[in-house]
């Protein structure tokens, strides 16, 4: 049991027990959402956390009662010694997830089995190999494919995250719907959220009504489910699907009344929020060996409501100053 005191509780009395943690900012994609187009500043080797460093971090969450981690990046199979650090996360007793573009899962399919990894976020934006060229900078399609079919093969739990962007992919929504008919699959629509250098625009946003309409108008009854506790998604199913799918209304209809989640990047920055300007640097006193339990604690008492104080209208000012996506952890 936990002690009350040594738990992560910010001042709406929210208990954070979900931890995202990218373990680097370089992918082998280049998608325009999440990328801004110049590209940018990799990080300096050194002020990267390294995989010790990692675990150790992990651990101490745990210790705080985080009961969830998940992995990201940047793309989290390009880290060196993935394979070692995602074996010894799994020894601490926590629920373990990924969110990968699904390159390389082909890979580590079968560590994931062993160890009992088997919530996978892949991110797929489109079905058409063409477009995906367009979005990503790079042309892995079809491997991405024959990858999500493998694992669906073994019983993952395979999760896929669209961006919908209108005019580049919000045609295929109904397509995406069609997956689920017989696949034990969940698809998930994210609407276009503002980071640093991703030139957002609402007007090219599609929101949750508007994708419900366009799914209930091909589909016709739409079950409502019941969501899972702390859930950034609102979660559907069409009348006699195997699948579901769900939205996330980051913009329109946002969830953070229950938020649990905390991140940290792969520089060891804790950042309360997705959209949080401000950071604790945690890898400077790990790295000194100071005592972090204080440190998080009173960290999270920083945490804003929701959006990190920004409005409905998501001002520029406040998001410019962000990371972009990439940097921040997917």
């Amino acid at each position: 049991m936990i002690e009350e005191n040594k738990q992560i509780v910010d001042n709406f009395g929210r208990k954070h027990t979900y931890l995202r943690i990218s373990l680097t900012d370089r992918c082998n994609l280049r998608c325009f959402y999440c990328m801004p187009e110049e590209g940018i500043e990799l990080m300096e080797k050194s002020s990267i956390m390294t995989i010790e460093e990692i675990i150790q971090l992990a651990t101490t969450f745990r210790d705080l009662g985080v009961d969830t981690i998940r992995l990201t990046g940047g793309e989290p199979l390009v880290r060196k010694n993935f394979g070692y650090l995602v074996e010894e996360l799994a020894k601490l007793g926590v629920t373990l997830k990924i969110t990968t573009n699904g390159i390389m899962l082909d890979k580590y399919l079968e560590l994931f089995q062993k160890i009992g990894l088997k919530k996978i976020n892949l991110s797929l934006d489109t079905l058409d190999k063409a477009k995906s060229v367009f979005i990503t900078k790079r042309d892995y399609f079809d491997r991405i494919w024959k990858n999500i079919l493998q694992a669906l093969e073994m019983d993952m739990e395979v999760k896929l995250n669209i961006v919908l962007i209108k005019g580049v992919n919000d045609n295929e929504i109904n397509d995406f719907i069609e997956l689920t008919k017989h696949k034990n699959l969940a698809v998930k629509f994210i609407e276009f959220m503002p980071f640093k250098g991703n030139k957002w625009d609402w007007s090219k946003g599609v929101s949750e009504q508007e994708i419900l309409n366009i799914i209930s108008e091909k589909f016709g009854d739409i079950e409502e489910l019941k969501n899972p506790k702390h859930s950034t998604s609102n979660n559907f199913q069409v009348k006699g699907h195997v699948g579901s799918f769900g939205i996330v209304s980051t913009i329109t209809n946002p969830f953070c009344d229950e938020c649990n989640r905390i991140r940290v990047t792969a520089d060891g920055k804790m950042k309360n929020c997705l959209f949080a300007n401000s950071e604790t640097d945690l890898l400077t006193p790990m790295r000194n060996g100071e005592e972090m339990n204080e440190l998080i604690i009173n960290s999270i008492k920083t945490k804003k409501f929701s959006r990190d104080g920004m409005d409905v209208k998501m001002d520029a000012e406040h998001y410019e100053q962000n990371r972009s996506m990439i940097s921040i952890g997917g």
